[in-house]
């Protein structure tokens, strides 16, 4: 037979199994494109500022209407801040650069775009269309790099889709779609805080 001590041992070992189990999942949103859906897993454990302000702006329907007004086909898609015409959207105060968190700018992740300046990213983000580990923090030409903060969990093919547009110059800006590729909504499916 069993002690007594042994027993209350495995139920300490399954109590401590089924407590890891239960953590939460990191949040999930789903980006409703003209051109597709994409679902994108947000790094919460890894970029906490900077998905936090992220699904700030998704709660406030900040990107709802906006388009992706900077497509190039082997690099990556980027979006956030502009509406149709090229006309910007404001934003909040600008946050903390948090590239030194491990990821890295491979296919299919999310990172913040920025200025020059380290901690000047605000609403827009890009898609990595290929792996861009020169835009990691260890590898960028500045040794700051670009957050990567999420990944495409489903609709890379819409990504694959968007990142083959024609653009052209629009309003002094390149790289431009010629036709609009609208964020129509971007909501939060699973967020653990529910």
């Amino acid at each position: 037979m069993l002690s007594v001590k042994v027993i209350a041992l495995c139920f300490v070992v399954l109590g401590v199994v089924a407590a890891g189990g239960a953590r939460a999942a990191n949040p999930v949103v789903v980006m409703e494109t003209n051109m597709g859906t994409i679902k994108i897993e947000l790094f919460e454990d890894k970029a906490p500022v900077t998905v936090k302000n992220f699904l700030d702006y998704v709660k406030d329907k900040h990107y709802d209407g906006l388009i992706f007004h900077r497509v190039i086909e082997n690099f990556m898609i980027q979006g956030g801040g502009f509406e149709p015409g090229m006309k910007e959207k404001k934003t909040k105060e600008a946050i903390k650069n948090e590239s030194d968190n491990g990821l890295s700018n491979l296919r299919g992740t999310l990172a913040m775009a920025r200025t020059k300046v380290a901690d000047s990213a605000t609403s827009q983000f890009f898609i990595n269309v290929k792996d861009n580990t020169f835009l990691d923090k260890a590898k960028a030409a500045d040794k700051v790099g670009y957050c990567v903060f999420g990944r495409v969990t489903e609709g890379m093919d819409v990504v694959d889709k968007i990142k083959a547009v024609k653009t052209t110059t629009k309003m002094g800006f390149d790289d431009v779609p010629e036709e609009d590729v609208v964020i129509k909504s971007v909501k939060i499916v699973e967020d653990k805080k529910k």
